[in-house]
């Protein structure tokens, strides 16, 4: 853009003085260029997120389209060689500079003097004007490549990893962009290059420099030691896969050590639940890095499930149920997943996903999440209390590895942080043997293998019960198990289908969705890839909804969903590679097929695994709370919407819950909760309606997305307030498409997609 007027000139270099023109300058009104593509003129704040008031300069040209420079002459001995295919230029600049040069370059453009700030500089960029040719800019005979300039020489490291020089960090964030921790060192020296669309590097990761000539090494930003669409190797990959699971084992596996004993059902039992949830969270986890969302999530039983499948358990038509009473609330379970699956996969491949993922932003999500956590307060420490002298050494060694001992690394691994949770398991289990085998549990005249009903001393009675909990010999699951055994579909029997427990899975998945959502968009951010539009995440919904039909076809009891601690993982683990969670998912489908494997693992003692839980909901809870980092967390609006949805998600359930004195007497203290479903305070002409609503209005988790979502969506609220800039499709696939390159489909998987609206 050309001045108007001759005193918006630049001053002249003559040291005669000349006489300043008028201020404020006048600029005449920007023209549109015609000759490009008219969406790349979107607002830069909004495809950045970018908040004028917040100091954020972090983000860099990485997001502009690279414009092409004058051509520059061929050297005689290139020339000679003949012409070369005509490829855009590369770009070099310094990230530190970008305030300067945004300065200069504004000048340059309106030939107004030093006095503009970077305010206006970023009006600049809004405008358009960021097509104007960068200062200093040399230009390369690569096309395809944008080249970065961090901070000055020094040690590097190869395979992955931050690159450290001089004392500073370097690392990118979410967008690509470059972030500097500086320790007092200039910025200065080597060259960073990043691949735009040669598929050679992915959004996570660039190409560094080396010391000698033609040397690169990959430097990956946030310090992952491996991106979504590499193969680290053999060795790599089999470590990777095995930590990826290990990390997450209090999720997989505990889940049946509270349901199938709620459910009537023995220690065999318990161990065919295990085998068959390694079995669907194998399955899952392989279809949804093919056909889902293509991150790198594990899919798994999950907890948004486990209340809601808890409510049906303790209805009154299966307390007084003698024979085969597992096995009749199993196929109810089976039923109702499968009715709510079946609505979560029209809700997602219909695209009316695209539509509710629209509403659905950080301010409901973070107390969604966090309910889930919350809900089960009354039955994480009552359960793991029964047996002090095992599950508060759990405890305290679960937060000494993740909290005093996360920096420690052995073996160039956190070692402590990523496997806290099986080091402290193995280390307590062990204690409680030889406390087992020394006995400390042995109570004359007592026996845990007799019913507590026909147990008349209250004392024997209560000295059962820490038997079972604590003792490590207690379970019949190893001596009952096969050593080789299949899960397969109906292996209790058929579903039971009624249209009561149906609603309340339907809820319950579209629970799910939402904390699926939070997981998609934090997971695609930790590892430095553009969140996913509106259609991936349908397609993962909709997946979600066939992998929890499987579910419920081999008899999990629960529904399949993207597991909330898979954040804590990728955070922790820096592996964000697919193949390496395909490589795990089938190690668990191997082991599913031996039934030994998930004896062992339901002989943990109950006391044990309630403690396990503890550290692993209050960290589902920590992971939901935290989806507010990307909201204005001091506004007055937010604050009051999360923390009411809190306080009442707690105590209207709590309501609900007392209208069931009589249950006190049947039902254990921590399962009372649970149980408002068939004594609450609704009545109504319909037998089944007083059960859903009563039911519902029970289960925190359902009330808490109601309150959030309602309030969320009425309440007058900015985006970036809301946390609507960063979650929300803003940057449309033709402005930069191989930012989106790792979400697409298989190329001969596509096809079969084209007529449904999920490939976003």
């Amino acid at each position: 853009m050309q001045p108007s007027s001759s005193s918006n000139q630049p001053p002249s270099r003559n040291p005669k003085p000349e006489k300043p023109g008028p201020w404020p300058p006048r600029i005449e009104p920007f023209v549109p260029r015609t000759d490009h593509n008219p969406t790349e003129l979107k607002s830069w704040a909004k495809r950045t997120g970018f908040n004028p008031n917040s100091g954020d300069i972090s983000r860099t040209f990485h997001d502009q389209p690279t414009t092409s420079a004058a051509p520059t002459s061929k050297p005689d001995d290139q020339a000679a060689k003949g012409p070369e295919r005509e490829r855009p230029n590369r770009v070099s600049f310094n990230p530190a500079r970008l305030g300067r040069r945004l300065r200069e370059r504004w000048e340059e453009s309106t030939g107004v003097g030093k006095s503009v700030g970077f305010s206006d500089a970023s009006e600049d960029l809004e405008r358009g004007l960021d097509r104007a040719p960068l200062p200093d800019r040399a230009v390369h005979p690569h096309p395809d490549r944008v080249e970065i300039e961090p901070a000055g020489g020094g040690e590097r490291r190869r395979n992955g990893g931050p690159a450290r020089e001089n004392g500073n960090h370097v690392r990118g964030d979410g967008d690509g962009g470059m972030k500097k921790e500086l320790d007092g060192v200039d910025l200065h020296g080597k060259g960073v290059e990043r691949e735009m669309d040669s598929g050679v590097l992915s959004d996570s990761q660039w190409e560094v420099e080396g010391e000698e000539p033609g040397e690169t090494e990959v430097y990956r930003p946030g310090g992952l030691k491996c991106g979504v669409t590499e193969n680290p190797g053999w060795v790599p990959l089999i470590l990777y896969g095995v930590q990826h699971y290990l990390s997450m084992a209090g999720s997989l596996v505990f889940i049946p050590l509270i349901m199938v004993p709620a459910m009537g059902g023995s220690d065999k039992d318990t161990a065919t639940v295990i085998s068959t949830m390694l079995l669907i969270t194998g399955i899952s986890t392989i279809l949804h890095t093919f056909f889902g969302t293509r991150l790198p999530l594990v899919q798994g039983s999950s907890f948004a499930y486990l209340a809601p499948a808890l409510v049906i358990i303790n209805s009154d038509e299966f307390r007084n149920l003698s024979q085969n009473k597992f096995k009749h609330i199993m196929r109810e379970l089976q039923g109702a997943v499968i009715i709510g699956s079946i609505f979560q996969t029209i809700l997602g491949y219909s695209g009316l996903m695209s539509l509710l993922v629209r509403l659905i932003n950080p301010v409901v999500v973070a107390p969604t999440v966090a309910v889930i956590g919350l809900a089960f307060f009354s039955y994480g420490f009552p359960q793991a209390g029964s047996c002090i002298e095992i599950s508060v050494p759990l405890i305290v060694l679960v937060l000494l590895f993740t909290l005093y001992m996360r920096r420690i690394s052995l073996f160039g691994n956190r070692l402590f942080l990523v496997y806290a949770i099986p080091l402290s398991v193995g280390i307590v289990w062990a204690y409680a043997f030889f406390l087992t085998a020394g006995g400390a549990y042995n109570y004359k005249g007592c026996n845990s293998n007799i019913p507590s009903s026909n147990i008349l001393l209250d004392s024997c009675r209560r000295k059962v019960e820490t038997m079972r909990r604590c003792r490590t010999d207690v379970s019949n699951a190893w001596n009952t198990a096969d050593w080789v055994r299949i899960p397969y579909p109906f292996q209790w029997g058929p579903p039971t289908f009624h249209f009561k427990t149906g609603i309340i899975m339907v809820f319950a998945s579209l629970v799910a969705s939402v904390d699926s959502v939070g997981s998609y968009h934090a997971t695609a951010l930790l590892v430095n890839l553009r969140p996913p539009t509106h259609g991936i995440v349908s397609r993962g919904i909709g997946l979600e909804g066939v992998t929890s039909i499987i579910a419920g076809l081999w008899g999990t009891g629960l529904g399949s969903s993207t597991l909330t601690e898979n954040v804590h993982t990728v955070s922790t683990t820096k592996m964000a590679s697919r193949r390496a969670l395909q490589f795990g998912a089938i190690l668990l489908i191997l082991f599913s097929f031996f039934g030994k494997i998930g004896a062992l693992l339901a002989s943990v003692p109950l006391a044990l695994a309630a403690a396990v839980l503890c550290f692993t909901w209050a960290l589902v809870v920590a992971l939901g709370l935290s989806t507010l980092r990307y909201t204005q967390t001091a506004s007055s609006r937010n604050v009051i919407i999360v923390g009411f949805t809190l306080f009442i998600s707690l105590s209207v359930p709590a309501f609900f819950q007392g209208y069931s004195p009589n249950t006190s007497l049947i039902l254990p203290s921590y399962l009372i909760p649970y149980s408002a479903a068939s004594s609450g305070p609704v009545h109504t002409s319909i037998s089944g309606l007083n059960y859903t609503l009563n039911a519902l209005l029970s289960i925190n988790v359902v009330v808490a997305f109601l309150v959030a979502f309602i309030l969320d969506n009425t309440v007058p609220g900015t985006k970036q307030e809301r946390g609507v800039y960063i979650w929300s499709d803003l940057r449309r696939p033709d402005i930069d498409p191989a930012s989106l390159e790792p979400y697409k489909l298989p190329q001969k998987i596509c096809c079969w997609f084209r007529c449904l609206k999920c490939l976003g």
